[in-house]
């Protein structure tokens, strides 16, 4: 039997490489293709066979690494390796206390990485425990309940509401069976099952005749037959999707690395350059070395990891104010180089919450306002504008869609929810706003009887008492058209029914993405008790009809504005239908190809149609996308970043798992949002709100903005110190700083005076400028120059008055330590200017960051004890000094401040007069 299945299956999907469509057979061709009767099920015999080939119904966890090697990994960083050469270098120097501090540094970011890594595998973790549960099934004849992990394909399961599919299932039976499949597909709507078989080509949630794992049964039941287990199942695809999306670098880590492996090169030049003149002048082997290191250690800027961590944590701090869960440190940055959103329709974009928005009703229009479930708003005639006026059929309509319902509006703890059917319950709501309460409509008229949905049918009926039993009937437009004769008039007389202007109505209103149901009666005689489909096959009055969709949230609206503004594209990328997708991303403003004057939403099936090079071109042009498969998904994300798009995606099922790993920042929806889709991304918002994108983007450019102060204050100090080492070399002059004092310098400096930089208020107009090419260095070319001006200057003043000096008879000790304060009162007076790389001072404001003056009085501070105090003289060979050299080193720093200021007027105007 073994090798018979083995060879009878081994073409199916469970086994082989060619995908079968177990959906577009027939139910009867599938049990047999798997040898089971749709009765009888397996044997036990069987099923341990099937067992041995296929394995247990559980998805395969991914090889990982040790938790040692990915610890170690932290430390494969070009900035980390500048640390650990300044941790050598210090040693050897044997400053070992300075060498435990710079490597406590790196030992820190190692073990943040490495937790925020960590939290990332918990992604496989929740699809594992998406499929531990139980399972129905038929086996030797006999129905059991057994472990789902045990499931095998053939096994005959049975489903009802409530109930999870534990594997993949072609149905062979179902009785009004609804399924949510949101979590898989993205669609916001349950699903209506049946057994029919449908095209090989169609998508996931187009595929009737399938109940896919991790789905649930809403309403129904039915029984099937296992297809896929474990990793073959569409879940376990998915995973296979994340497993293998790359792990891409970050805008901030590509620059800072390939600053960092520049910075790398310049450090080993010039120390060679300052080795080979040393030795060319006759000095020794050794003595050159120890000057070429201390170039070494007077270039590294050993305070710049520690800052970037600091700065993106202190983002992540701010952000989580604004909603947004920073799961990973450069994500931060990652969103202010963000030029693309992709982001999901239900729930994010929208209320995720069934509205009716228009009524048909006696030849007049109404337009329904408010949103969600919460019963505030009023019915409105569309053509006037004015306030509900009498009409009969637009009282029965929406009475008819309380009474002939089977959910429940509730207020629970301030916030309403919908107890039941969400398409119902949106039926409740409208009545609500028109003054209908449900309860005493019951009171008047409670129910008798009533005929459930029935997909067979597409309708509901229910039988009422009161002064005139009545008949309320709603469901799909075809099937009440088909049974009824009249129309009811605003007055309540009856005339003959026009079914094509009906069509025509219902047209317009599902162009708009709208899902219309219809609504008839007819009145029963008083001794009916009981209500069946005969009575309800024909001669109905037909009352009007309700189109609801799921509205999209208001301040997505304003949200999506404000990207616009900033130069991002927004797109929307939903397992919902074409229509309804188009409908919303018209409403909350959406651009993209249009057709006929509507906005152009692309299918899923057409985007199978295209190869990768045709993909791209779409992709950029494109900004609506519906019924999208995973892989989809993932092919989108990919095809706008091969554009060097910076993309971020947003996702809550478990679908939106690989384009959100794949994603340069994934973004997860706290509420809503699976365990999966919250492990494998970046980002995880508290409300769902696309709006809080908006801020956490406005956030993140922030703090690229401060990063990029810090950086171009702090590197004119390396490069004056390293220029201060070549000078003395090459005039072969004693050098004027030593290496220890060096790092002082750099790791005092970087901690109290360059932090307060990313306390830095967010520049006016942040939101209002396009995001930073990918391509695009940190330094732009005018701060390269003001870098090297800030450089030189240093160089001059802290050389020049090392130099004076020496000559009025100071000591090397004195003469040293008033060159190493001018490093530090010059990068006291440099932090002001670099408060905004742009702005003038006056125009951010002199006290609107006091972190800045906080922290130049604490580095003050610091140096008056590295002066004065006699243990620091003996640590550092500092020596006290007159009053006179400090105001001459204060001077210097006021100087350079004046043409610092000078220098950021001139460019400042000159940028402002080329925009002109």
């Amino acid at each position: 039997m073994n090798a018979v299945l083995e060879k009878k299956v081994s073409r199916e999907p469970t086994q082989g490489k060619e995908q079968r469509s177990w959906h577009s057979l027939e139910a009867e061709e599938a049990l047999e293709l798997l040898q089971v009767s749709p009765h009888r099920g397996l044997s036990e015999e069987e099923v341990a066979q099937r067992q041995a080939l296929y394995g247990r119904n559980s998805m395969t966890p991914k090889e990982q690494q040790s938790a040692f090697v990915r610890f170690m990994l932290q430390f494969h960083q070009p900035l980390i390796y500048i640390l650990l050469a300044s941790t050598v270098v210090t040693i050897f120097l044997g400053e070992y206390t300075d060498a435990a501090v710079i490597f406590a540094v790196v030992f820190v970011n190692a073990i943040i990485g490495f937790v925020q890594e960590s939290k990332a595998l918990e992604a496989i973790d929740a699809l594992s425990k998406s499929m531990t549960s139980r399972a129905q099934v038929i086996r030797n004849g006999k129905k059991q309940n057994i472990d789902a992990q045990e499931l095998v394909p053939g096994d005959i399961v049975h489903v009802q509401s409530g109930d999870k599919f534990p594997a993949d299932v072609r149905l062979v039976q179902e009785r009004d069976m609804q399924v949510d499949e949101s979590a898989l597909t993205g669609e916001s709507v349950a699903v209506e099952k049946n057994v029919l078989p449908v095209a090989a080509d169609h998508v996931l949630g187009d595929r009737l005749c399938m109940g896919f794992s991790s789905t649930v049964v809403t309403y129904g039941q039915g029984k099937g037959v296992v297809v896929a287990t474990g990793d073959r199942t569409e879940v376990g695809k998915i995973q296979q999707s994340i497993d293998g999306a790359q792990e891409l670098e970050t805008p901030l880590t590509k620059k800072i690395k390939a600053f960092s492996h520049l910075l790398l090169w310049v450090i080993l030049g010039l120390s060679l350059i300052v080795f080979v003149v040393g030795l060319l002048r006759g000095e020794s082997a050794g003595d050159t070395f120890m000057v070429a290191v201390a170039l070494a250690v007077g270039a590294i800027p050993e305070g710049l990891p520690v800052a970037v961590t600091i700065m993106l944590a202190l983002g992540v701090s701010k952000m989580a104010a604004r909603r947004a869960i920073i799961r990973q440190l450069v994500a931060v940055e990652t969103l202010g180089s963000t030029n693309v959103i992709c982001s999901d329709k239900t729930g994010t974009l929208t209320e995720n919450q069934m509205t009716v928005q228009r009524i048909v009703a006696g030849d007049k229009a109404y337009k329904v306002t408010g949103l969600g479930y919460r019963p505030e708003g009023e019915v409105q005639e569309e053509a006037q504008k004015l306030y509900l006026s009498p009409n009969k059929a637009l009282e029965l309509c929406l009475k008819a869609g309380s009474l002939c319902n089977d959910s429940a509006l509730v207020e629970k703890e301030g916030k309403w929810i919908i107890e039941g059917d969400p398409t119902e319950g949106a039926l409740l709501v409208s009545a609500h706003k028109a003054g209908f309460d449900r309860a005493r409509l019951e009171q008047e008229q409670p129910r008798i009887d009533a005929i459930p949905f029935e997909s067979e049918y597409q309708y509901m009926a229910t039988l009422h008492g009161g002064d005139q039993r009545m008949i309320y009937l709603k469901g799909s437009v075809e099937a009440v058209l088909e049974r009824s004769s009249k129309v009811l008039q605003p007055d309540g007389k009856l005339s003959l029914l026009n079914k094509e202007e009906v069509e025509k109505q219902v047209e317009a209103m599902a162009s708009e993405g709208l899902r219309v149901l219809a609504f008839a009666m007819a009145e029963a005689p008083a001794v009916m008790s009981g209500i069946g489909h005969q009575d309800i096959t024909s001669g109905l009055v037909f009352l009007g009809l309700q189109g609801m969709i799921d509205p999209p949230r208001q301040e997505a609206v304003e949200a999506v504005k404000l990207c616009q503004q900033a130069g991002i594209e927004v797109k929307m990328i939903t397992g919902d239908h074409a229509i309804t997708a188009a409908a919303i991303a018209s409403q909350i403003g959406l651009g993209g190809q249009q057709q006929n004057g509507k906005l152009l939403a692309l299918t899923g099936k057409e985007l199978q149609q295209l190869n990768d090079r045709e993909l791209e071109e779409v992709a950029a042009r494109t900004s609506v996308f519906a019924r999208v498969s995973p892989d989809q998904k993932l092919r989108l994300v990919k095809a706008l970043q091969a554009r060097d798009k910076v993309v971020a995606m947003t996702g809550d099922g478990v679908n939106d798992g690989p384009a959100l790993k794949q994603a340069n920042i994934g973004i997860a929806m706290g509420i809503t949002g699976t365990d999966v889709a919250k492990g494998a991304s970046d980002m995880v918002l508290t409300d769902d709100n696309f709006s809080s994108i908006e801020g956490a983007v406005e956030e993140g450019r922030g703090v690229f903005d401060n990063l990029t102060k810090f950086i171009v204050w702090t590197l004119p100090t390396n490069l004056g110190e390293g220029l201060l080492i070549l000078m003395a070399v090459m005039l072969g002059t004693q050098l004027p700083v030593q290496p220890v004092q060096i790092l002082w310098v750099n790791m005092t400096t970087a901690v109290l005076l360059g932090l307060t930089l990313a306390f830095e208020p967010k520049e006016p107009g942040i939101m209002s400028r396009p995001p930073r090419p990918a391509g695009e260095p940190i330094l732009t070319h005018d701060l390269i120059m003001r870098t090297l001006l800030v450089g030189v200057l240093m160089l001059i003043a802290a050389f020049g008055l090392y130099v004076y000096e020496r000559q009025q008879g100071a000591s090397v000790a004195e003469a040293q330590t008033v060159a190493t304060t001018v490093l530090v009162v010059l990068e006291c007076f440099y932090l002001l200017n670099c408060r905004s790389l742009v702005r003038p001072m006056q125009q951010i404001g002199f006290f609107s960051n006091m972190w800045v003056f906080y922290g130049i009085g604490a580095m003050l501070g610091f140096q008056a004890l590295f002066i004065y105090v006699p243990f620091m003289n003996t640590l550092f060979n500092s020596s006290p000094l007159e009053l006179m050299q400090v105001l001459r080193i204060f001077g210097a720093g006021l100087v350079l401040f004046l043409i610092v200021t000078i220098e950021k007027n001139i460019r400042y105007r000159s940028n402002r007069n080329k925009k002109v």
